[in-house]
This record gives C-alpha cells, structure tokens and sequence, in this order.
C-alpha cells in the first residue's frame, strides 16, 4: 500500500554524541526500507543532535564507516522529503545525517561541530557536503580546524534553512507541501540541484531537457 506520510509517520533520531556503530546503521537502512516501501510521498523526519564525545572513532573501522556512507547516501536520495531537526550541538552521526536532509531547521541557540580525532579534523563525507553545499569561505575554519558553527552563521552559510524557536509550525508547512510531490519527482529535481555544482551547462544540458520532456509528458497524460 503506498501512501502520504504525515507528520510523526516517519521519524528518525540520531544521537551525534554516540560513535557509528551497526545498529546505527541498521536504523538508518529500516527507515529508508519504511520510506520506500510504504509511501509514494510524503515527510520523513530526522531530530538530529549531539556531537561526539573524546575517542569517538576508538572502536570504527573502515569498512562500519563505508556501511554508513552508503546508508547516509541512500538517505540523501529518497523519493520523500527529508527534513532535519536539531537543537544544541550537533556533530559526528547527526551532522552526516543532517546534511543528507533537504530541508534543514536549527531551534536557536543551536551549534555545529565538524568532529575531530586526536588533533584532526575527521576527513569524513560531513567534510565533503560542507564544502559542497555551503558558502566556503564561512565554513574554511570549521572544515581545517573544527571550529564551532553558530545556527545563524550556518543560516548565512546556507546550510540550515530557517532558525526558529520551535519547530512545529515550519514541519506542518512542510508537510502539507511534500504530501503533493511525487518521490520520483522529487528525486530527479534532487539530483539535478546536486549534480548542478560539478558539471558545466553544457554537461547539464540535456539532464534537465530530459527531466522537461518528463514533465510535458506527465502534463500530457493527466
């Protein structure tokens, strides 16, 4: 049965002050196989918040870590609208999480933690999204040296979209607005904004004339 996810159907919560571990990826993977599944549109929720505690990265291995690259990424492209929610600090396995979501909102007060092992910054894909989505120059300090990100200064960056002080009224707006979109419509729009910072016009082309001849189509059919 495929149907319209309101608010509270699908929700998700990552604790960032926990390390990644198999369960984390497993509930990752079980609400992706839920969004898939059981809804053709719709909102899927994620409260993301907490930042890793000193030797977060004791126990990880590169192959745990490849297992929640590839379900972080699964994330990033589901046919729902995927919505972020974070108050405090957030870091580690939230930030990942936070910055797959299309929509970002920050309670005010909040703060972002690009999370570091021993004296580094961890070079994680957190890294890589940071410096694709968001105004780089703002964000240099935070990607070389983990310096905190303030919710305002992440509005300004472009990274959170909205700072409120509670964020029930901006998720019932968003709601009402997913629930009318389609999952593969969304997923194509999706993956042209993401593709759009790596290729030329030229190369995008015919990407997005392809996804207008759908549209036309789909406008034709109905």
């Amino acid at each position: 049965m495929v149907t319209a996810a309101g608010i509270g159907d699908l929700v998700l919560r990552v604790d960032g002050s926990e390390p990644v571990s198999p369960a984390a990826v497993e509930a990752l993977l079980r609400i992706c196989d839920r969004a898939e599944d059981e809804y053709g549109s719709g909102l899927l929720i994620v409260y993301a918040s907490g930042a890793p505690r000193p030797g977060w990265t004791k126990d990880l291995s590169v192959g745990l870590l490849t297992k929640w690259e590839r379900a972080v990424r699964r994330l990033e492209r589901l046919g729902l609208v995927t919505v972020a929610v974070t108050a405090g600090q957030c870091g580690g396995t939230a930030l990942d999480v936070l910055l797959a979501t299309d929509v970002r909102i920050a309670v005010a007060g909040a703060g972002f933690v690009v999370s570091s092992s021993g004296d580094a910054t961890w070079p994680g894909m957190a890294l890589y999204r940071l410096a694709r989505q968001g105004a780089r120059w703002r964000l240099r300090k935070a990607g070389l040296l983990g310096t905190p990100i303030g919710a305002e200064e992440a509005a300004a960056a472009g990274l959170i979209d909205v700072v409120v002080d509670h964020a029930d009224e901006v998720l019932a707006e968003i709601a009402a607005v997913a629930g009318t979109i389609t999952g593969k419509e969304l997923a194509i729009r999706r993956q042209l904004m993401l593709d759009a910072p790596e290729h030329s016009f030229e190369e995008a082309l015919g990407s997005h004339l392809a996804a207008c001849d759908r549209a036309l189509r789909r406008a034709a059919a109905s």
